[in-house]
């Protein structure tokens, strides 16, 4: 099966230069594609694992990718999907997330005999002259048509830097010097950078004359159409310092219903007649499916061994597992909580603070989780939405559980 219409079955394709040309080459041919991540963290998130996803498909299917770590352009800042200009990071500093985004890639990709390569756009865009750039590349761009681009039009009314203005050519030519290095034909991303993959894809072929092409994958939301990949806490990370192997578990076991068909088809190598199956489950039984979904992709993410101990007490931590027995449990009585109980009469309730006076400090010091989520306000309440199958689960500290069950 063609890897083009296998990622479109799975529903990563969301827009793409020229569909019918692309799926060709992609079928009789092994090309040379990239993608570009910008080091603007330590850490990849759960945005970035699309993307990678996406990668492992085509490369397992005999194509070469480019992972191209954006040392150049996180100096300038992508004005995409940002209301305001980014934060400027030091050589230093982007650097070091860069060495970090290295190790993460490992995961997904194999890198041995030149099956993938990893680039630093900063090889080439730090040592640029100004004014040979401006004449190669730099005529080949309208204003205006750049100024109708989504990722500069936001922008206008609260102000676009010059600096970030030049983000798109940076990108575009970044496309051209791997085309040149490298043989690179097709350049991928999330549809947030549909106007820059574009530009890239025309700038090759007005400049050297030859086939460029520009596919855009589908970004990672909810049923509501909103980001997934946030939690109260903030990100998901993929470092396992910043989110743990469980609270990777946790995020995709508590994903909605509705949303398990998507994350199953986009975020694992589950076949998608079993993925159909799954997704198809009714009532407590989708429960099996999400279990399935957040062992697969811990598995991917962080081992076999971290998804299985994040699995085993995540059993043991809502009572189904072997070391169930040894968590303290308090019952509430639902008629407690239809309006909603307050965070401190839990931690009271439950005994782990003596005082609504110590359960409010260990709130504001950020010891408190329900159900693996951050509570950082005191008006916080429980509600029965906040349980599943009657229970939830309160976190004191890093290493004191107690399971609160509704009655």
């Amino acid at each position: 099966m063609n890897v083009f219409d296998i990622l479109k079955k799975r529903g990563f394709i969301k827009q793409t230069t020229h569909e019918d040309e692309i799926r060709e080459m992609l079928g009789k041919e092994a090309v040379t594609f990239y993608i570009g991540f910008d080091a603007t963290a330590d850490s990849l998130h759960v945005g970035h694992f699309l993307q990678l996803m996406a990668m492992a498909h085509l490369q397992r299917a005999g194509h070469r990718p480019i992972a191209l770590l954006g040392g150049g352009t996180t100096m300038v800042g992508d004005p995409s999907g940002k209301t305001d200009m980014r934060k400027m990071l030091t050589v230093e500093e982007i650097n070091h997330n860069a060495e970090c985004f290295k190790g993460q890639m490992k995961r997904f990709l194999d890198f041995s005999d030149d099956k993938a390569i990893m680039e630093n756009n900063a090889n080439w865009l730090m040592n640029l002259e100004y004014i040979p750039f401006l004449r190669e590349v730099g005529r080949h761009f309208s204003v205006n048509r750049m100024l109708t681009a989504e990722c500069f039009k936001s922008r206008m009314e609260k102000g676009l830097s010059f600096l970030e203005f030049n983000y798109m050519i940076m990108q575009a030519y970044d496309f051209l010097e791997l085309h040149r290095r490298y043989g690179c034909k097709l350049e991928l991303g999330g549809d947030d950078q549909w106007s820059n993959i574009i530009a890239g894809a025309d700038l090759v072929r007005r400049v050297e004359g030859e086939s460029a092409y520009g596919m855009t994958f589908t970004l990672l939301t909810n049923s509501e159409g909103k980001k997934m990949g946030k939690t109260v806490s903030g990100a998901v990370w993929l470092d396992a310092e910043k989110t743990s192997p469980y609270e990777f578990y946790q995020y995709w076991r508590n994903v909605a219903d509705v949303d398990v068909k998507n994350c199953l088809a986009l975020l694992t190598f589950i076949e998608m007649d079993e993925v159909e199956k799954l997704a198809s489950l009714e009532g407590s039984e989708i429960n099996k499916a999400k279990e399935i979904l957040a062992y697969e992709v811990t598995k991917i993410v962080h081992g076999e061994e971290e998804a299985k101990k994040a699995e085993e007490a995540a059993k043991a931590l809502f009572g189904k597992g072997a070391m169930a027995g040894s968590i303290p449990c308090t019952e509430i009585a639902k008629a407690e909580i239809v309006d909603g109980m307050d965070i401190l009469t839990v931690l009271t309730t439950t005994k782990l603070a003596s005082s609504r006076s110590e359960a409010r400090r260990l709130v504001q010091q950020g010891g408190v989780s329900v159900n693996d989520e951050k509570i950082t306000e005191i008006e916080f309440k429980i509600t029965e939405d906040s349980f599943e199958d009657d229970s939830l689960m309160i976190k004191k500290g890093k290493k004191v559980y107690h399971q609160v069950k509704l009655a």
